[in-house]
């Protein structure tokens, strides 16, 4: 295929791919509420309603200019033929065949970042300030960048500088390597990101002493889960919205409860929610979507192998020869339909699931709880409660409130 085709190939690509998740949006956001079940009508006030309309409404809008904006810069850049324009100008600076590649993405990324900078603080400091969730400062906002920035250099740049070794040594059979090491990789952050990452950001106490613990305590022998490590991170920190999350494995492994999750909940509340996240690990879940990640990430570079050293690619994208940095680029815009599809059938297993730990969290504790924390949840949170399907269908990692509900309350 020859560069101006494939040129014209990535801009088809990026357009489909914009305006079929922002038609998809528009039919979520139009979608008709419908008459409000009785399961949820205590908690669904007119005032309540015409607010959750309005923070969807808002977020619909801000996500259709950030999106737009984006679009039509990545358009840009590829008629004017940008990304290769960037390669031949660092190109007269830095010569060598690795610190090249690192100093071009390096430009991408901080360049990519500043510019999403405004977008990121006017969703925090406007739009979630002004339905109540925001709880962020403005220096641990900016402070937050700073450490993904650090993060990004030791992390990203050790894994950047492995794959280009490997592409530079091994040539197209770099992939299964690199494979390899990526997958070693997702495997160590799963055990440690909750003792080493995340406290880089919020700070994790352990659950004090108090009914709440012995609840938990309790519940998780009788679970055949045994659990030393329940913590409490402080979500309040950044937002009012509820969370709770599973990390880690072996003895390693810890619940992490949000304390807006502990504040805006009972004892049985909390508890149900902390049994549907340990169904997600009797019902072996987490390694299954580990293992699926790793293959996902074999596929992607084994295909990427097959472009890698494509010198028309490197040209489409504007460059004067090829350059691996270049195909990368170009490769993930190629990718992208791909992606989008294996995302689809991701979220089809996730919300699978989801309904199958919602079960377990009945079947060994209670549904009634579990049902009312969700309603709170969704609620609280200004939730669309009836998304259009489509849009369910492709973006959605867990079913929808009224679903989990029918399927929690029909079965005690």
């Amino acid at each position: 295929m020859d560069p101006s085709t494939i040129t014209y190939l990535l801009i088809g690509i990026i357009s489909v791919n914009f305006i079929s998740s922002k038609w998809l949006s528009w039919l979520n956001i139009r979608q008709k509420e419908g008459a409000i079940p009785e399961t949820i009508k205590e908690y669904v006030t007119s005032e309540k309603l015409a607010k959750t309309r309005a923070y969807q409404r808002a977020n619909f809008n801000f996500s259709l200019f950030a999106g737009a904006f984006s679009f039509g810069i990545t358009l840009v850049f590829l008629f004017v033929g940008f990304f290769g324009w960037l390669d031949d100008y660092l190109s007269q600076f830095i010569a060598h065949d690795l610190w090249l590649p690192v100093c071009y993405f390096a430009v991408l990324y901080i360049g990519s970042d500043l510019l999403g900078i405004p977008f990121d603080y006017y969703h925090t400091f406007v739009i979630e300030q002004r339905f109540g969730f925001n709880q962020t400062t403005v220096k641990t906002f900016f402070m937050d960048k700073l450490k993904g920035y650090l993060l990004s250099i030791l992390i990203g740049g050790v894994l950047l500088l492995t794959f280009l070794l490997l592409v530079q040594y091994m040539g197209e059979a770099f992939w299964w390597q690199f494979w390899i090491v990526i997958g070693s990789f997702m495997i160590l952050v799963n055990g440690f990101f909750s003792s080493y990452i995340l406290p880089l950001f919020n700070k994790l106490t352990p659950l004090e002493d108090g009914d709440l613990k012995q609840a938990i305590l309790s519940y998780a022998s009788g679970a055949g889960f045994p659990l030393d490590n329940v913590f409490v991170i402080d979500g309040s920190k950044r937002s009012s919205k509820a969370n709770a999350f599973f990390s880690g494995f072996g003895k390693r492994k810890k619940v992490v409860l949000y304390d807006t999750l502990i504040a805006q909940h009972t004892t049985d509340e909390v508890v149900a929610v902390l049994a549907h996240e340990i169904g997600h690990f009797k019902k072996k879940h987490i390694p299954l979507n580990m293992a699926l990640g790793i293959l996902q990430t074999g596929l992607i570079l084994y295909v990427l192998s097959l472009l890698i050293f494509s010198e028309s690619l490197s040209i489409a994208l504007g460059g004067s020869h090829m350059a691996v940095h270049l195909n990368l680029v170009g490769f993930t815009m190629l990718f992208s339909p791909l992606s989008g599809l294996i995302g689809v059938l991701m979220n089809l297993l996730s919300r699978k699931h989801e309904f199958e730990a919602d079960a377990f969290a009945r079947d060994t504790f209670s549904g009634a709880p579990l049902a009312l924390a969700l309603k709170k949840l969704s609620v609280n949170n200004l939730s669309n409660l009836n998304p259009h399907p489509w849009y369910v269908f492709v973006n959605y990692s867990h079913p929808p409130l009224l679903q989990r509900l029918e399927r929690l309350e029909s079965n005690g």
